[in-house]
């Protein structure tokens, strides 16, 4: 499977970097001499790059075309000609400009899946600027994330990272029905939708109940505890997700009782009665070490942990025997770094592909001598 990728940043090429670590072979379409904007965003930088860009580009082919210029958007019509997934993020109206947009390539390519990512839709939100900071912002996510200090965002572009993930099934559903029919689709992904269709309960608490949740720290709306809560060195992360968790944690706490206290015997009632649970929770939890709390409940049954680094939490990964990483090679078969692997693993195995994100415009020759016929060429066609 081919796929002709003109996107860039984060949301694009997370899509595009999945399918080809499932196989597709993926033309990277970018800017001479600059490339995507990620290229130059760091620090930090490896030996090789910038790490924003290669977190998101391995197992591509990059192609270096001046979309500007005629000779060059003549090779980009022949790359997405040739493309059974076409996946794009200019503003809208960019790709129709420029003779790319998919009314102008169906005729010629019926089968062509073609993907539109943008902010905020092609209609209404058409003129504005999609960037992660601003749709958590205006879409409600920074007013769930974040305590009475004031909203906060999260931690990685999650709403490019969500985009992302409903590109790549709508890609995938989009093939699969072509397989029947023959014919592709036309694909509108946006960050705005994507944000609200992971909102799930909390989206629901406003459409169902009138309920407009606000930030709570750590805390969970619904369940409680299900928060961090203090020890004698630090936080521990408690999730207790029933009452039959309940119980367990107020027997290793050495205080059965709270099990059967009206207050806290269900799960509505702790909710209710949060702040005081809370505060019997934590004069217990004061009496030792998180790390002794965390082995006490894990070995009890209730989901319990410290708060990880991002390189602790590789570790644990890694000690589970969940394999979260792979070593990436360049031209030569040299390893020149690692990487987070694609999470799904499969039985029967699915080789992993392993080529390093390319340097700007590594394959532009090759390319171009293909889809201009001036040479014979050993890779995959439709």
């Amino acid at each position: 499977m081919l796929v002709a990728d003109f996107s860039r940043v984060l949301a694009g090429p997370l899509a595009t970097v999945t399918l080809a670590d499932l196989g597709a072979r993926v033309i990277k379409v970018e800017r001479p001499g600059r490339g995507d904007d990620t290229r130059s965003w760091g620090p930090p930088f490896s030996a090789t790059g910038a790490t924003y860009f290669e977190s998101v580009n391995r197992n591509k082919e990059s192609l270096c075309l001046d979309l500007t210029d005629e000779a060059d958007l003549a090779v980009a019509r022949a790359l997405a000609l040739k493309a059974d997934v076409l996946v794009e993020n200019f503003k809208p109206g960019g790709m129709d400009r420029l003779g790319l947009g998919y009314e102008s390539l169906k005729a010629e390519n019926p089968g062509l899946v073609y993907a539109s990512i943008t902010g905020f839709g092609s209609a209404g939100g058409a003129d504005l600027l999609g960037y992660d900071f601003m749709v958590q912002a205006l879409g409600g996510l920074m007013s769930v994330t974040g305590d009475e200090t004031g909203p906060m965002k999260v931690g990685v572009a999650l709403v490019d990272v969500l985009t992302a993930k409903d590109t790549t099934i709508g890609v995938l559903a989009a093939l699969n029905a072509r397989a029947a029919s023959g014919l592709g689709a036309r694909l509108e992904v946006n960050l705005l939708s994507s944000l609200q269709g992971a909102l799930a309960n909390q989206a629901q608490a406003y459409l169902g109940a009138g309920v407009v949740p606000g930030r709570m720290g750590n805390r969970h709306p619904s369940i409680v505890p299900y928060q961090l809560l203090a020890c004698a060195d630090g936080p521990l992360a408690v999730a207790c997700g029933n009452d039959g968790q309940f119980a367990k944690l107020a027997r290793v706490l050495g205080d059965e009782g709270l099990a059967t206290d009206p207050r806290f015997s269900t799960n509505s009632a702790r909710v209710h009665n949060r702040e005081e649970l809370v505060r019997l929770l934590e004069a217990r939890l004061a009496e030792a070490p998180a790390l002794s709390w965390q082995d006490l409940l894990t070995d009890a049954g209730v989901p319990a942990g410290q708060v990880a680094t991002i390189a602790e939490g590789i570790e644990l990964a890694e000690s589970l025997g969940l394999e979260p990483t792979i070593e990436v090679q360049d031209a030569s078969g040299a390893t020149v770094g690692r990487q987070i692997r694609h999470p799904v693993s499969w039985t029967p195995p699915l080789a992993p592909r392993t080529s390093a994100p390319p340097a700007l415009g590594e394959h532009s020759d090759t390319i171009r001598d293909w889809l201009t016929g001036s040479k014979g060429f050993a890779g995959a066609q439709r």
